[in-house]
């Protein structure tokens, strides 16, 4: 489906929680009608905390507050960190919760993995960022280098309709909030969205028409990079017919199988010049990319498996010269800085033992799109958890 642009916006980018958390916090403390948030994990901690106060300080002052949580992501958020929130007016749906099994969490496949607030549908943030101290630089080595954007202008429109259509199962009524909004800026965007039902390559699609376009440069900055062969291909050919290619990748990884398999395709690109970078200050969770001098995205979905072909995910598009000269400065010198350099010479020593290893992971992301449908797709609904309530509705999608 082709991405609704609109002009006319304002759109900031927020590296790390340093920049985020302030300023969504502030945000949620000057709301007047409606909070809307959607995140794949919130923690009771230094940062989950006072995402609570803020919630429910808005909502004893009458603020609408609506939040939906991946049920894999918060499973073990405590029933009375929930209850606190729902005492006092915030509606809080978690989204395919389900019960451990021998302390496991089990529901792996099809998660909510976005990450949008939405303000009185006059802003919005949309990006890669939870609600966890693991994204805020004192948390130590392990802290997350990742990436979000502040939103206001026309686009706020499709962001809003988009969680209102998550939430609609579980809204009792429509609210009064309109999202219609005058221009703030000059920058178009547009929201692209994955699910599974009408949307179900369409951040994919947004990728693959941007690297068949580029002409100049292509930087890329994803924290778990195994995407299928049609991504794989679209960035080799680029870099065949001059374009410069960039990929910087974890090289401090929270999962270390991650590298591991991001590994097994590096050959296949190195062989025609794509340069490729191990960010290795802390691990990298962001999901950014940027396409010559104009196109830009920020989201949540990462080029792997799960987010391209089982999540639900949201990424913004941004056309604006100014946005992505920004980004490029920023992604060029965490490159030169903070990064190590993947040389052809280096992946392929031992290669002869790692041979099959490449091979098979090479097929599997050509063959992932129809693996996918082998995992069960299960109703995605949500589930309140009110006081003494509970109310359950299957996820559907209006048109766009």
């Amino acid at each position: 489906m082709k991405p609704a642009w609109q002009s006319g916006n304002q759109v900031e980018l927020l590296i790390n929680g340093e920049q985020y958390y302030p300023r969504v916090f502030q945000a949620m403390a000057e709301a007047q009608d409606e909070i809307l948030l959607e995140t794949f994990i919130i923690y009771d901690d230094k940062v989950g905390q006072p995402l609570r106060e803020a919630l429910i300080d808005a909502a004893r002052r009458g603020v609408r507050v609506e939040v939906v949580a991946d049920g894999y992501g918060t499973a073990e958020l405590s029933d009375a960190f929930v209850a606190s929130m729902t005492d006092a007016g915030v509606r809080f749906h978690a989204f395919d919760p389900k019960p451990m099994v021998a302390g496991m969490r089990t529901n792996l496949f099809r998660r909510l993995h976005r990450k949008i607030v939405v303000i009185d549908g006059k802003r919005a943030f949309i990006g890669g960022i939870n609600y966890s101290a693991d994204h805020l630089g004192d948390y130590g080595p392990q802290a997350k280098q990742d990436y979000a954007v502040e939103v206001r202008g026309p686009v706020v429109a499709q962001i809003h309709a988009s969680t209102r259509r998550l939430l609609a199962p579980v809204l009792e009524n429509p609210g009064k909030v309109e999202a219609a909004q005058p221009p703030a800026g000059s920058v178009e965007a547009a929201l692209v969205e994955r699910d599974n039902l009408k949307h179900r390559d369409d951040i994919e699609e947004q990728y693959l028409q941007a690297f068949r376009q580029a002409r100049q440069r292509i930087v890329v900055a994803n924290a778990y990079f195994f995407p299928g062969y049609r991504l794989l291909r679209e960035l080799r050919n680029a870099a065949r017919r001059g374009v410069e290619v960039t990929l910087i990748l974890q090289g401090q990884p929270d999962m270390r199988w991650v590298r591991t398999l991001s590994r097994l395709l590096y050959n296949y690109l190195l062989r025609d010049k794509v340069q490729i970078y191990e960010y290795c200050q802390r691990p990298l969770h962001g999901k950014v990319a940027l396409v010559d001098d104009t196109w830009a995205t920020v989201g949540s979905s990462n080029l792997d498996p799960l987010s391209l072909s089982l999540n639900l995910e949201a990424n913004l598009l941004i056309r604006d010269r100014a946005f992505n000269a920004l980004l490029h400065e920023h992604l060029t010198g965490l490159a030169a800085q903070h990064c190590k350099v993947v040389t052809l010479e280096r992946m392929v020593r031992g290669y002869w033992w790692r041979a099959p290893l490449i091979f098979m992971g090479f097929h599997i992301t050509r063959y992932f799109p129809r693996i996918a449908g082998w995992f069960p797709a299960h109703r995605q609904r949500l589930k309140s958890l009110q006081p003494e309530v509970e109310l359950q509705g299957n996820y559907h999608e209006g048109k766009t």
